[in-house]
């Protein structure tokens, strides 16, 4: 009969714990400074992250500005070219200008060297053809020596004008023509000036693209920064919240302590215990001291026991077991688990008996934990009892 009501009780537990978290793992005995310790650790290893978020915001928003400065300066060597190519630009067309200027006077020169060499060749052609008819109409018209001399002089005359103006306009051709190839030349030259131009301003286009990508980059890490800071900044906020509450909880749990030290307590005749208060209190006593030696054993099942004797906490070994937050196995479910298929050895059974004839070998501790700096009380096993 007591089996199968045991049985039940366990199954009641096990249903109203739940078993969302796996059994099987161990877990140590958790009192509140010691997830005030854990607190602490998981406080100070936020702040060293924050402290990371913030330094790789500030890398960010470093590497940013620089990039930033970068562009501003490839903007303005942009704008240095652009204004340089709308130099050559101008200067090649105003050398256009003058090329076709040129190329009309050379024109114009070719004409007049041609003109005067055909009206040069005409005249020599027919003074060598009519020659010696002309030297004697020139003789008979003239009436004097000294007229005919003039005359002759005047068709010697005539003949080295246009041999003079023949060379005049063939040099001023030569000129024109030696300016046509200058001015040429140094349009070629320009037009390599403005495709080297060209090329610059193409390489610090893709580099100003590639930059501006780089910044656009970066303003998204930023952003992802920004936000894995705030995150941890809430994270710590929320740390701060829970060791503040841990804090006020164990200076509770002190008061209640020392208040239970100097109220009257129940002597454990006066105690009567339910049917399966055995099998609870061994069972926690394998979850919380289950690896420790026998006295360790004793010594939870005793501190459950002075509770159940203290009016300062409840007076039923269910009541205390179960108070909120008092036993971390009820909590992570490891007790349902326990109880469900009776995990409590024979020497958990023993300290549970012990207990509940109100033996102990901590006094009147009411709590325990694993050892820490500063902490005095009775070391039996991994645990200080207090």
């Amino acid at each position: 009969m007591f089996k199968k009501l045991r049985r039940v009780l366990a199954l009641v537990v096990l249903i109203s714990v739940g078993m969302t978290q796996t059994p099987y793992i161990a877990e140590a005995a958790k009192t509140t400074q010691e997830k005030i310790d854990e607190a602490e650790k998981e406080k100070e290893k936020l702040e060293e992250e924050l402290e990371e978020a913030d330094d790789k915001r500030d890398d960010l928003n470093h590497k940013q500005n620089a990039l930033q400065k970068e562009l501003k300066g490839l903007n303005s060597d942009l704008e240095t070219i652009s204004e340089h190519l709308e130099e050559l630009e101008s200067r090649i067309a105003d050398k256009n200008d003058e090329i076709t200027k040129t190329q009309a006077e050379l024109e114009e020169a070719r004409t007049k060297e041609t003109t005067q060499y055909e009206a040069m060749m005409k005249r020599i052609k027919f003074m060598y053809e009519e020659s010696e008819d002309l030297y004697l109409e020139i003789l008979f018209k003239a009436k004097s020596f000294a007229e005919m001399l003039t005359l002759s002089n005047y068709v010697d005359a005539i003949a080295s004008y246009d041999k003079k103006k023949f060379e005049e306009y063939q040099q001023i051709r030569i000129e024109v023509e030696d300016l046509e190839a200058k001015l040429q030349s140094e349009k070629v030259d320009l037009e390599v000036l403005k495709r080297e131009a060209e090329e610059e301003k193409a390489n610090v286009l893709v580099v100003i693209n590639e930059t501006s990508n780089k910044v656009k980059k970066y303003d998204a890490l930023i952003d992802d920064a920004e936000a894995e800071y705030l995150k941890k900044e809430k994270e710590l906020e929320e740390q701060n919240a829970t060791l503040e509450k841990l804090q006020k909880q164990l200076e509770e749990e002190k008061r209640l302590s020392a208040l239970s030290a100097n109220s009257v307590w129940r002597d454990i005749s006066e105690v009567t215990f339910d049917e399966g208060d055995r099998y609870l209190l061994a069972n926690l006593i394998y979850c919380e001291a289950g690896g420790e030696p026998y006295e360790g054993q004793v010594a939870v099942g005793a501190v459950v026991i002075n509770r159940v004797l203290s009016p300062v906490y409840p007076s039923t070994v269910s009541g205390v077991i179960y108070q909120k937050s008092q036993f971390s196995p009820v909590g992570s479910g490891r007790l349902a688990y326990a109880l469900s298929v009776d995990k409590a050895t024979a020497s958990c059974y023993k300290a549970a008996d012990v207990a509940m004839s109100g033996g102990t070998n901590v006094g009147n501790c009411v709590y325990f934990r694993t050892p820490i700096p500063g902490l005095t009380g009775i070391q039996i096993g991994n645990h200080i009892f207090y």
